[in-house]
């Protein structure tokens, strides 16, 4: 009997594994996408916040994590000129097709010959460009090797670490029958589509300046990179504000053109490792430098990702962008053109690419209390042209933590935990794991604040200024996220310990203690 029930059981299973193997060797969800024509579904258009499109997955990237402040990002010309969306989200509504692949009809397959198009932004005034069958030839591209130890480049010059890019530095198939080698782009196109701006060495507009469309017989690959991959060149690489808005404009564009994974990562510069990179692994599925090739390779997908100069994070310094952060489900509801949640989602993306959790908010463990996180300055060597001194924007730093360490050992109200946020010397992980779960963030104006960008909603910003470093970076930051946000300006570099405990007696008292 238990001999018959076993062959019922292993026939039952054979026949559920037949089944499977079938739908989803025959599931529409398999049908790739014709190149250049990706299309956002109806479904997708109505896709609640915190819900993701669903794709097929690639083995070797990683998928897009699930975010509660995810909104979709599909295509939308109603998106208004200077709108948060239109700053912070997918206001790359205009489309330009600068070449399209051929496709069999009949077959409804994309036939001989790659594709190129142009995103582009009205409001940030540059563009997301992507294409199909584009080679890049590294030998073309004149600046270091990259990735070095930083030691073993003291000195180096930042222009030999920034790319010029050759005629044929990059190439896109133009198919079979193609003629001479001719430009992807003219001059007119690049000043209206990719202006340089402010920007005095635009490597974006270089590189597509430098890309020639050629015939197929001429298009031979020593390799190939079969998934979606980004290029990116980086500027003021070691500090963690510039880094940061690179790393919001590689998740845009990665966005906006509708990847189904996380993209593969090529640094088309030659700057050496930093400890930041960290990060840039953690978001995306792989990193390598374009140097780092060995012949030609061609992408199946690349994507240009925009400078990080470009984004609303940046320019927000010298232009009004008067946005205010907002929980996703409200806007979802009640779509408003002056609130965004797109810096909030970006934050969860950073959190989770760590593998930290994403709730909105912090659920404290029973007795654990409230960490206050005092973010430091500290002496550290950044990049080969980097003396090692850091310049102190807080004259008596250790004096003002000295007074909080003694403040908060004596609070009993409540549980106060002061965490000393010596970043320059702790893993990118543990300085997000830091924030996460702070209940309030202190510091010095400086770079590492940035990092307020991964806080979550209930966290409260408290900075202190010197007179002679009076930006509005994280002020800005705080209100976009909606972030509650407070300011002590100095007259100088000294501050008083006694003004700094009352605002954070107030602070801690808002906080239910």
């Amino acid at each position: 009997m238990n001999r018959k029930k076993l062959k019922i059981l292993l026939s039952l299973f054979a026949f559920n594994s037949i089944s499977l193997y079938l739908f989803f060797s025959s599931s529409d969800h398999h049908h790739k996408l014709l190149p250049g024509n990706h299309k956002p579904s109806p479904e997708n258009l109505k896709t609640p916040p915190g819900n993701h499109p669903r794709f097929p997955i690639s083995p070797r990237a990683k998928p897009w994590p699930i975010l509660p402040s995810y909104l979709p990002w599909s295509l939308n010309a109603n998106v208004a000129l200077r709108s948060c969306e239109g700053y912070f989200g997918n206001g790359f509504t205009r489309r330009i097709d600068l070449r399209r692949s051929s496709v069999d009809k009949k077959l409804r397959v994309s036939g001989g010959g790659g594709w190129f198009r142009c995103w582009y932004s009205g409001t940030l005034r540059s563009s997301v460009c992507d294409g199909g069958r584009v080679r890049m030839t590294p030998e073309r591209i004149l600046m270091s090797v990259g990735g070095e130890k930083l030691e073993d480049v003291i000195g180096r010059k930042e222009d030999d670490e920034l790319p010029k890019f050759e005629a044929g530095a990059f190439e896109v198939d133009a198919g079979e029958g193609f003629g001479d080698q001719r430009k992807l782009v003219d001059v007119e196109f690049l000043n209206r589509y990719v202006p340089e701006g402010a920007i005095s060495r635009h490597t974006m507009r270089a590189l597509l300046d430098s890309i020639r469309l050629v015939g197929s017989s001429e298009f031979k690959c020593d390799q190939w990179i079969e998934e979606p991959t980004l290029l990116v060149t980086r500027f003021e690489y070691a500090n963690l504000f510039h880094t940061v808005t690179d790393w919001y404009s590689a998740y845009v564009a990665s966005r906006v053109t509708g990847l189904p994974t996380r993209p593969h990562l090529v640094f088309v510069d030659g700057h050496c490792r930093a400890p930041i990179e960290e990060t840039w692994k953690a978001l995306f599925s792989s990193l390598k430098y374009a140097k780092n090739f060995s012949g030609s390779v061609c992408f199946r997908h690349a994507v240009l990702s925009p400078l990080g100069y470009e984004t609303a994070l940046f320019k927000g310094l010298s232009e009004n962008i008067n946005c205010h952060g907002a929980f996703a489900h409200d806007l979802w509801q009640n779509p408003d053109d002056l609130k965004t949640a797109r810096l909030s989602e970006f934050g969860e993306m950073i959190r989770a690419a760590f593998g930290f959790p994403v709730g909105r908010h912090r659920i404290p463990k029973p007795g654990s209390g409230h960490n206050i996180l005092f973010v430091r300055r500290e002496d550290y060597l950044a990049h080969p042209r980097h003396g090692g001194k850091v310049e102190s924007r807080l004259s008596n730093e250790q004096e003002v933590f000295d007074a909080l360490k003694n403040w908060a050992s004596n609070y009993l109200e409540c549980k106060i935990n002061l965490v000393n946020g010596l970043f320059a010397h702790m893993p990118m992980k543990e300085q997000v794991r830091a924030i996460q779960d702070a209940s309030v963030i202190i510091g010095a104006h400086g770079a590492g604040l940035t990092h307020i960008i991964s806080a979550r909603p209930e966290t409260v910003i408290l900075e202190i200024i010197s007179s002679h470093f009076r930006r509005p970076h994280f002020a800005l930051i705080s209100q976009w996220k909606g972030l509650e946000y407070h300011a002590i300006n100095l007259d100088g570099s000294y501050a008083d310990p006694r003004v700094v405990l009352d605002q954070l007696n107030n602070i801690v008292k808002g906080l239910g203690c």
